[in-house]
């Protein structure tokens, strides 16, 4: 198959058309209307040498809120009120800690200055949303996306203490769950977000789902 090179037309070829890694397309630009199209459309982006790549995976990893794993001791974390938790009041600042903190195995990031004022655009928008958790005034961990409809698609997460980006997650569960949340988008594969109960599906199946809850 061949990988599309995207033109300032609003166009995505068929995620059908993507190859076995996923990558759908190249190019185009980080404008809302092509991020909102993206997102609708099952696809997402990331970056390599400041160029946009458009990726739709098959299988797709997700997460459906009644199947959310908490273990004893996370459970015992919240029950505690460890971290203060907060959402959308501090999207820039969970982006930029999602760009700098350091992650074991991770050689750099793919959250570019265009790609952080993109989607800060998109927030103020009121497509992408964050939530947050505080340990003495200090933003400790947190985790940001997208949301449309019934349906959030998870972009990035970051950790200053230890279990703080999955007490963010689980408390942010908890309230996309209560708004009437179905499926959670986790794009690829993690341990980390495995242990929370997410899991592969086939994109046929993901592609159905999204339609349905979008719509």
């Amino acid at each position: 198959m061949s990988i599309f090179a995207l033109t300032d037309e609003l166009v995505f070829p068929p995620v059908e058309w993507a190859e076995p890694d996923g990558l759908l397309a190249v190019g185009g630009d980080l404008s809302l209307a092509r991020l909102e199209l993206a997102y609708r459309s099952g696809i997402f982006p990331w970056f390599e040498d400041k160029i946009p790549m458009w990726w739709s995976p098959d299988p797709r990893f997700v997460l459906y809120p009644n199947e959310l794993k908490v273990s004893r001791s996370m459970h015992t974390l919240i029950k505690k009120n460890t971290f203060e938790f907060s959402v959308n009041l501090d999207f820039p600042g969970v982006i930029k800690a999602c760009k700098t903190v350091y992650r074991e195995g991770q050689l750099g990031t793919w959250i570019t200055p265009d790609v952080e004022k993109a989607y800060i655009d998109f927030h103020k928008a009121g497509f992408a949303h964050s939530a947050e958790v505080w340990q003495d005034g200090e933003l400790v961990g947190g985790l940001y996306g997208i949301r449309m409809g019934k349906v959030f698609f998870g972009e990035s997460m970051f950790n200053k203490r230890s279990n703080a980006s999955k007490y963010a997650f689980i408390k942010y569960m908890e309230v996309l769950k209560q708004e009437g949340l179905r499926m959670i988008d986790c794009q690829v594969y993690t341990s980390h977000l495995e242990s929370l109960g997410a899991k592969m599906i086939p994109r046929s199946r993901f592609m159905g789902d999204l339609k349905s809850l979008i719509d």
